[in-house]
């Protein structure tokens, strides 16, 4: 395949992809957002290639075996002294029912059940661990739930909340305003609007930081694209066409930190990014409709929700590959969730058949479906560990 150019100034004209709202995470595409100048733009094959494999020069093991671990604050039992009282629950956002479930891990009952704003998308860990907040992106609010109890408290206004991320060091809330085409940069704690960037692309909706932190890569699934960002200032540092056949979602860094993944939910599988120039380094099939991507607790393995053919695809780190396949009998639609505190449960979204899927991580299989409400999406399984969140269902480091 042809690599993306990491410095070349290409200009690709944005692709409009105006029936996405039905396939992809909103519920409808934003209208389309002038280039702003200066914006370096990389083009990469206009069709993926069959697979991907690591060679000497950027394997993860050619990196160095004893190379930090993004992930090393994540294993079992490394809870925050901050979360430690709190009940093991797992609250799913119902987005056609604009209801959140309380589930309880160990009986698999729901506990609570309670009303939130409009198409809510998400439910968000705060930075500080102590909030939760569900995204009411059609009702522009944010309904924060006290982990300590369980209980959603008064709505928050903030406008277009498709997804919320945390910058690492805790001062910025990152609300990814999809319809609008925009980061909001907003206070933590009141949410009040700090700065907004305009951005160079179509429906942002997922991201992660590099490993120092300085970097945010977001998916924009609406064009098919991926924005470089300086959050700091905020500004654009690098813009990446997929092409207009793609529609990107999930973002994750590898646990060492060199490589993006990201979910495409039109190519069927997952590109690799380059974490230090940015450039797309190959794409590796994983199933119809890969949506999410969540790292195991010991990091050797990603997980990545398969929603249009029902499984759950294992990715191994260090080798870049499928290493094995969890089907759901029947099909389904498995889509945001995350892995359990002790790493034994992925528990995700069945989107469009209104159910929550249990995953047993050890054996592979599907050990519970859990009837929920209706257009079940950002799941969101408390606590984890780590030292802070950086937001979306659950990413901590």
């Amino acid at each position: 395949m042809r690599r993306a150019r990491g410095t070349g100034a290409v200009t690709v004209v944005l692709a409009i992809i105006g029936g996405f709202a039905l396939a992809g995470c909103a519920a409808e595409p934003p209208a389309p957002h002038a280039e702003p100048p200066g914006v370096v733009r990389s083009r990469v094959a206009s069709a993926p290639p069959a697979s991907v494999s690591p060679s000497p020069s950027t394997s993860v093991e050619a990196r160095g075996r004893d190379q930090a671990d993004v992930y090393a604050a994540d294993r079992p039992g490394m809870l925050s002294p901050v979360v430690k009282g709190f009940r093991s629950l797992v609250y799913v956002p119902n987005s056609e029912s604009g209801t959140v479930d309380v589930i309880d891990p160990e009986t698999y009952r729901i506990v609570r059940h309670f009303t939130v704003g409009a198409l809510p998308q998400h439910v968000v860990p705060s930075w500080d661990l102590k909030t939760l907040w569900v995204n009411n992106n059609r009702g522009n609010s944010l309904t924060p739930i006290d982990p300590r109890t369980g209980r959603p408290g008064r709505p928050v206004p903030v406008e277009d909340p498709y997804n919320l991320y945390f910058s690492p060091d805790g001062r910025y809330a990152l609300v990814m305003a999809e319809r609008n085409n925009q980061l909001d940069l907003r206070d933590p704690h009141s949410m009040k609007l700090l700065r907004s960037l305009s951005l160079p692309c179509r429906g942002i909706n997922h991201g992660d930081f590099t490993a120092d932190g300085s970097v945010f890569l977001a998916s924009c699934e609406f064009s098919g694209d991926l924005v470089v960002l300086d959050w700091r200032t905020p500004r654009v540092i690098r813009h990446i066409h997929l092409g207009h056949m793609s529609m990107p979602q999930d973002v994750k860094l590898s646990p060492d930190g060199t490589v993006f993944y990201v979910a495409d939910m039109e190519r069927h599988g997952v590109w690799l990014v380059d974490a230090a120039t940015y450039t797309v380094m190959g794409f590796l099939p994983t199933g119809r409709g890969a949506h999410g991507l969540y790292v195991s607790r010991d990091s050797r393995h990603l997980y990545v929700s398969n929603r249009g053919e029902g499984s759950v695809s294992v990715v191994s780190f260090p080798k870049r590959k499928v290493v094995d396949v969890w089907r759901i009998p029947g099909g389904g639609s498995p889509d945001m969730g995350g892995v359990s505190a002790d790493g034994t449960k992925l528990w995700l979204s069945g989107r469009y058949h209104g159910v929550v899927y249990v995953f047993d991580t050890k054996e592979g299989r599907l050990v519970r479906t859990i009837p929920v409400g209706a257009g079940p999406h950002g799941l969101c399984v408390y606590p984890q560990p780590g030292r802070y969140s950086l937001g979306h269902t659950g990413v901590f480091r």
